[in-house]
């Protein structure tokens, strides 16, 4: 049976890898979106799974769109009459009548019908979920509301970061989408009552907060790591990035407010949502709660630890 794989992003291409590793649903074509500019430099910069497919040896395309009459003969062609055509976070829409020539599966990172949409793996950490997964469902023109063939769970950790998220469940996507391939099961229609949305990540969502809980902005942080990444507003404007952050126990917070009132620095409004204040530690004061930022990236800075972003930025002036 030919496979003919579409896709984009590096959890994509880590899914196309798995595949391709496998003889029998090695993919006779591979799907993906243009080169882009991309970087500070604006350099032109292939997609992952572009990459990923031309290390694998697989026949590649790059069509503006996927839609268009001699992408749809490719991929005709590549699939043959009994081919599937697999699409896995692809980032743009597949349309009639491609959507009907073919058997078209997808891989969604998600317990469908939770996180329909385009950051499902990042908004079941930002909501403090226990566990998402990973769906082969059938690809139809609602918005990742098709049948659904197989499904597994992954539970997610108190300190789980997007990254180490989305490494079990490209590995759990590509196992569940070798077995769709070879077994066949049938299709079960998701229950549009447990339905919810993962909305793309906007700029409002990077930013932290402090008028939000503490609780709540940790996991944003980790929702981010590494590929977006979180910002906080410093008190002239500047946002500054947030890589790895932590919670400070309730304890720990009387201790550092107590001893930021008592120095009579400008830090000791710390008690106002808002303020970010440097003592020995890096504390964004939140409502409630304080949140410690153990990595931050200032703007067209690298990646540091606290201390050192300390030493350059000294209490009072953050």
């Amino acid at each position: 049976m030919s496979v003919v794989y579409i896709g984009t992003s590096e959890f994509a291409a880590a899914v196309l890898e798995h595949l391709a590793r496998g003889e029998a649903h090695r993919p006779s074509l591979v799907i993906t979106r243009p080169d882009r500019r991309a970087g500070r430099g604006r350099a032109l910069t292939a997609p992952p799974v572009a990459e990923r497919a031309r290390a694998l040896g697989l026949s590649l395309e790059q069509p503006e769109s996927v839609n268009d009459e001699r992408t749809r003969a490719l991929i005709a062609r590549a699939a043959g009459p009994r081919g599937t055509v697999v699409v896995c976070a692809f980032g743009a829409l597949i349309r009639e009548p491609l959507l009907s020539e073919h058997e078209l599966l997808n891989v969604h990172p998600s317990l469908l019908p939770r996180w329909r949409g385009a950051a499902p793996v990042e908004r079941a950490i930002m909501a403090g979920d226990e566990r998402t997964g990973v769906c082969i469902m059938r690809l139809t023109a609602g918005l990742d509301s098709g049948p659904v063939c197989l499904q597994a769970a992954e539970p997610i950790a108190p300190q789980d970061t997007y990254g180490s998220l989305a490494e079990r469940l490209q590995r759990l996507g590509g196992e569940l989408l070798a077995r769709a391939l070879q077994e066949r099961p049938p299709f079960v229609d998701q229950d549009e009552q447990g339905a919810t949305y993962a909305e793309k990540i906007e700029a409002a969502d990077r930013l932290l907060d402090p008028l939000r809980p503490a609780a709540e902005l940790e996991r944003v942080v980790r929702a981010l790591h590494p590929h977006i990444g979180a910002r906080v507003a410093l008190a002239d404007g500047t946002l500054l990035g947030v890589q790895r952050a932590a919670l400070v126990g309730e304890d720990d917070v009387a201790h550092e407010l107590g001893a930021l009132a008592q120095d009579g620095s400008p830090s000791s409004t710390a008690a106002r949502p808002g303020v970010l204040v440097s003592a020995e530690r890096l504390l964004l004061a939140c409502s409630p709660g304080l949140l410690e930022l153990l990595v931050v990236q200032p703007p067209g800075g690298r990646a540091m630890d606290a201390a050192s972003y300390l030493r350059g930025h000294p209490p009072g002036r953050p």
